[in-house]
């Protein structure tokens, strides 16, 4: 079991050498020997876990990939104890955007990321593998606020979750940009949300961040 632990340590602290790297250059000149001397390790070393950057650019993905699903159960622990499907979104939507340091960094790492899956056929099968799950879960979302009466039957469609993702994915590429700061594109959230529910923000929403 220690080596088991260490391993998947040292795969963490490798995948972080990595995302330290494409936050700032981008993934395609994060080689091998780059990422291990990023990571303070050899090149061996490195190889020992990941023979070849396809692998290691497969498991850090899939880490940031549940790094930022945490981060939103984190968000939504936060919540009063029965949210409203509407505070859920929220505070799920709100959790993809680049509002931090830490969740920038995120952001950024996804870009790289997604321009590199853009020709890569392993890695954008990777990076979209969640696409569909996140998808269904907004729908249900959506679908328990109608069934409540605070939303359009007609609006409680798939179609409209995936509105909401390409939403947010659009807001926080501009976060990045400097087009929109972190409060303007909350801002702009809650706006296509009042317009989305009919309503203002309800009482017992989260704050701004």
């Amino acid at each position: 079991m220690p080596k088991k632990v260490d391993h998947e340590a040292r795969r963490e602290e490798i995948s972080q050498a990595l995302w330290r790297i494409a936050s700032t250059r981008g993934l395609d000149g994060a080689s091998l020997r780059e990422v291990a001397a990023e990571a303070g390790i050899s090149l061996g070393r490195l190889q020992h876990y990941f023979r070849t950057k396809d692998e290691m650019l497969a498991f850090a993905l899939r880490r940031i990939s549940a790094l930022a699903e945490q981060r939103i159960r984190e968000r939504i622990e936060t919540l009063a104890e029965e949210p409203s499907p509407r505070v859920i979104l929220r505070a799920c939507l709100a959790g993809l955007l680049p509002l931090d340091e830490k969740s920038r960094i995120g952001t950024l790492v996804g870009a790289a990321y997604f321009a590199r899956a853009v020709h890569d056929e392993a890695l954008r099968a990777e990076a979209r593998d969640g696409t569909p799950k996140l998808r269904a879960f907004f729908a249900d979302q959506l679908r328990r606020a109608a069934e409540r009466g605070e939303l359009a039957p007609e609006r409680a469609t798939e179609d409209e979750a995936m509105l909401l993702i390409s939403l947010v994915d659009g807001l926080a590429s501009y976060v990045l940009l400097e087009v929109h700061s972190p409060e303007g594109a909350l801002r702009l959230l809650d706006l296509h949300l009042a317009q989305l529910f009919g309503t203002a923000e309800p009482p017992g929403a989260t704050g701004r961040g």
